[in-house]
């Protein structure tokens, strides 16, 4: 909550070690502490207020005083814990200029400002709103210096570029009131991770003392009071922006957050790892580890609105048994005519509202990246589900689910021509009933407290109902031994446990689904086969139908002629080929099985470079694992803890799997 303090009250708060977020002084800047780190970050320039005794006078058109402001330096810093942001316009007093200097006596960049110079009783209002930022500002360094012995400022602003002929930096650090003897390791270290930003459309290039030297007065304030404080003034250039008309650029500013905010945790990190008490400090350490009141109102926002937007509930067809039966009896001749359950969300107001959610609250710029993904993912979910059983269905689900692509194909016909392996042959002799006590002795066993029970409605041997937390076995399944144990590791192991972990998280989107999650999911959870030493040929060899028929649904357009061409060219039984099809006709088109293959190669690939277990933080997906994995690492998330090591261990008796395995593209 955003309180209202004055400066005596903010610095009373700072000795004391509270947190709080705050305008101070009238509002004429903000303070926000979420925890004492040693790193401070500003944005002096940002503001564009001016009194309104001021304005009167003032000659300067809005757009005149906004270019020669830094508008949004405060969103790349908000990531941070400790950030001070100016409210007042630059042309009312510069906070980078001495206090006798911050007024403009009538002029500013060869342009007249006012229609008469300022009076002193004018002047004085505004040189005290300049002393008293700086009293907060030093009241803070003083108290991280003795927390932390050593604390880093990033004083941040922009800077106009289309008035300068030569090719200007994106970023430019200036260093010509630093101690390079001292900091200049510091220095080099921050324009290296500057230089590793990606911006859409756009060159980075980071330099130092190139356009700018950082003459600035706050370098200077702080130098001639503290000893061991480093700050690092940067100006970034207006890639953001139209610098004249003001226009914001959304996609530049988002990504250009997340990478500020990368650069400056690393470059702080990589300060304290060298001056501060510490020597194992990590970037994600000098970030908050709480969550605001605006991501968990968010976050509880949109899991009440889209908490039953479950696709499996909807596509799958609620007369299969009866519809398998006429199709069989009919040799195939005619295709089925699947029937589906209603969808009781309105989906115009359903996006409406999506859109509506306040992301732009979420300060963090990965965090709000996260929830930006997931909005879109799930409009794009709500065409899909509106489109069930019409012909725009197939193009909605290329859309959210994509298509196979040359490798995919090519490794689902390299796995089909694979020679029999001598005793991969195991028999299916298992019932349903059998399967549903071996899979809820397997549950007990694990500690996981769910319900295995008989389903005539799902088409998948087995499915985890996430919304009841139970694992449904088809009524019709036959299981081998070893599908058995492989089942249990995939529905148990993963499904349910991501389902139960994200149930105990504080953020519910985890339950909802992150963007991937189907891929990434499927294919942790057959990689857990493989751990289990009981992947065989034969689930490679499904895996590697599932591919096929959803490419060749995507050619013939036909059930009929796909049942039929699965049962002549690739051996499948009226039951196998039946099964198959359905699975890629339901809805009208349904293009997600040829993620479990293509899930499963890339978490092999992953495996081999990370660790898999943040994927069980509920249903995540590779895409924002970078940012679950910090959330784990701030303590914003509950770590999860696997049943069992998500590592595969190579041994003879799977030579030739872990040969086929490796030859996935």
């Amino acid at each position: 909550m955003m309180l209202t303090l004055t400066e005596k009250e903010c610095i009373a708060l700072i000795n004391k070690g509270e947190c709080f977020h705050a305008e101070v002084n009238s509002g004429s800047y903000i303070v926000k502490i979420d925890e004492y780190s040693p790193v401070v970050c500003t944005a002096i320039h940002n503001g564009h207020r001016l009194r309104d005794d001021l304005n009167k006078s003032f000659l300067l058109t809005k757009p005149e005083r906004f270019y020669e402001e830094d508008p949004y330096t405060d969103e790349l810093l908000s990531s941070f814990p400790i950030v001070l942001v100016g409210n007042d316009s630059r042309f009312e007093y510069d906070l980078n200029r001495p206090k006798a200097l911050s007024t403009y006596f009538k002029t500013a960049w060869n342009k007249q400002v006012w229609q008469k110079p300022l009076t002193p009783k004018q002047r004085s209002e505004s040189h005290a709103k300049h002393q008293s930022f700086y009293n907060v500002l030093a009241a803070l360094i003083a108290k991280l210096e003795q927390q932390f012995k050593n604390s880093i400022v990033f004083d941040m602003h922009s800077y106009n570029h289309q008035r300068i002929e030569a090719d200007t930096p994106t970023f430019n650090i200036g260093t010509s009131q630093i101690d390079i003897e001292r900091w200049g390791a510091t220095c080099h270290h921050f324009e290296k991770q500057l230089n590793q930003i990606e911006l859409p459309n756009l060159v980075v290039r980071a330099a130092t003392d190139e356009v700018f030297q950082g003459r600035g007065y706050l370098i200077a304030h702080v130098n001639a009071h503290f000893d061991n404080t480093l700050v690092l003034p940067v100006e970034v250039k207006k890639v953001f922006m139209d610098e004249t008309t003001g226009e914001l650029y959304p996609l530049v500013l988002e990504e250009l957050k997340a990478g500020v905010k990368q650069a400056i945790s690393e470059t702080a990190a990589y300060f304290m790892r060298r001056f501060g008490q510490r020597k194992s400090v990590r970037n994600v350490d000098l970030l908050s580890s709480t969550l605001s009141p605006e991501i968990l109102s968010l976050d509880k926002s949109l899991f009440k609105l889209a908490n039953n937007v479950a696709t499996l509930k909807y596509i799958n067809p609620i007369n299969i048994a009866s519809e398998r039966k006429k199709f069989l009896a009919k040799k195939g001749a005619v295709a089925p005519e699947f029937n589906y359950r209603q969808l009781n969300i309105n989906p115009y107001q359903f996006r409406e509202q999506l859109y509506k959610l306040p992301v732009e609250n979420v300060m963090d710029a990965d965090i709000q990246q996260l929830y930006r993904h997931v909005i879109d993912n799930l409009a794009t979910k709500i065409d899909l589900l509106c489109s069930i059983g019409t012909d725009d269905f197939v193009y909605n689900s290329l859309k959210y689910y994509g298509q196979p692509d040359k490798d995919d194909i090519a490794n689902a016909e390299f796995l089909l021509r694979a020679p029999a392996i001598v005793g991969d042959d195991d028999v299916a002799i298992y019932d349903a009933d059998h399967a549903v006590k071996s899979f809820q002795t397997q549950a007990d066993e694990w500690g996981l407290k769910c319900k295995v029970e008989k389903s005539s409605r799902i088409v998948a041997k087995a499915m985890v109902d996430n919304e009841k937390g139970s694992l449904l076995i088809n009524k019709d399944a036959m299981f081998s031994a070893k599908e058995l144990i492989a089942f249990a590791y995939h529905e148990l192991g993963v499904h349910m446990l991501t389902t139960m972990n994200a149930r105990r998280q504080p953020l519910r989107v985890l339950s909802l689904g992150l963007v991937g999650n189907t891929h990434t999911q499927e294919g942790v959870a057959i990689y857990s086969e493989y751990c289990s030493g009981n992947l065989t040929l034969n689930r490679l060899k499904v895996l590697a139908l599932r591919v096929v028929a959803v490419n060749l649904m995507l050619e013939q357009r036909d059930f009929s002629m796909t049942f039929q061409t699965l049962m002549r060219q690739y051996a499948q039984t009226t039951e196998q080929a039946f099964t198959l099809t359905t699975r890629v006709y339901r809805g009208g088109g349904f293009t997600k099985d040829f993620l479990y293959l293509k899930g499963f190669r890339d978490i092999v690939n992953l495996s081999k470079i990370t660790s898999l277990d943040n994927l069980l933080v509920g249903k995540a997906g590779i895409l924002d694992l970078p940012i679950v994995s910090e959330m784990v690492d701030r303590n914003m998330l509950e770590k999860p803890l696997p049943l069992f090591a998500l590592k595969h261990c190579q041994s003879a008796d799977s030579a030739v799997i872990d040969y086929l395995v490796s030859a996935i593209r």
